[in-house]
């Protein structure tokens, strides 16, 4: 874990209300892992207090950390008029990442929203041309292209709820779509997604019937980013040996089976 004043490069709009910041810093980039989140303040006072969450959703030029957010409260109103040139205090990398799969098993990403940012690391990390990719968001004026990871080989299969863009509907739909459509590879298969809870809750009803493993990235609160708070608890499985496990600390990856999904 590193904590250092590091200067931002650059702050753009990608989509509606979503914005794309790269900060400089060497240390950090050779020490993240996909999956992996930082912790950003966000004012030079008190004013608010508490970091911010962020997963990490990439890597330029070796020393650039790409950090993906959108615009919905005071924390990241005051992040979109960071300006290039500024310092930015971050602390990181945080929590335990993606479990890369094996080599004889296709990695198929399933993104909803704002998850997509850690997948888009872990597709940059696994430079597999044969990953299979999937996101779904609200409208097409919210996709996020990934055109800034430069990368020829990352085509996206696309859902959007109002069918302005690729399939009309969810996310999911894409992904049962596949997985009828590759019966016979089933148990040649790495699942990893990142998205809403409900979305989440869906994958893991599909992977449970299909008798498949998920690696799921939650999102949560947090106040610390380091387990301290207990802010960001979710209820553990029967499987597990503890009652709880906490995002920052022991995720934010987990196996499906990891989770009580009823309680959260």
């Amino acid at each position: 874990m590193i904590e250092e004043s590091i200067e931002l490069i650059f702050n753009k709009q990608v989509a509606s209300d979503i914005f794309l910041i790269g900060l400089r810093s060497l240390s950090i980039t050779k020490a993240s892992r996909p999956g992996q989140f930082v912790m950003i303040r966000v004012s030079d006072n008190s004013d608010p207090l508490l970091r911010r969450p962020f997963s990490i959703c990439g890597i330029l030029d070796d020393d650039l950390v790409l950090i993906l957010y959108r615009v919905v409260g005071r924390g990241t109103n005051l992040m979109a008029n960071f300006k290039a040139g500024q310092k930015v205090s971050v602390l990181g990398p945080l929590g335990n990442g993606f479990a890369l799969p094996k080599r004889d098993k296709t990695p198929v990403l399933i993104a909803g929203g704002m998850g997509i940012a850690p997948l888009f690391f872990l597709f940059q990390f696994l430079n597999a041309k044969d990953a299979e990719f999937m996101a779904g968001f609200s409208s097409s004026n919210e996709i996020i292209s990934g055109d800034f990871m430069g990368k020829d080989d990352l085509k996206i299969s696309l859902s959007t709820d109002d069918g302005t863009e690729g399939h009309h509907g969810i996310v999911t739909d894409l992904l049962n779509d596949y997985l009828r459509n590759n019966r016979e590879t089933e148990d040649k298969v790495s699942l990893f997604a990142c998205g809403p809870i409900p979305m989440l809750k869906a994958i893991n009803a599909i992977v449970t019937k299909e008798s498949l493993k998920c690696s799921v990235s939650l999102e949560a609160y947090m106040a610390c980013g380091l387990g301290a708070c207990q802010g960001c608890a979710v209820k553990a499985s029967s499987m597990e040996k503890r009652d709880y496990l906490h995002v920052c600390k022991d995720g934010p990856v987990f196996s499906t089976e990891a989770i009580d999904w009823n309680c959260i």
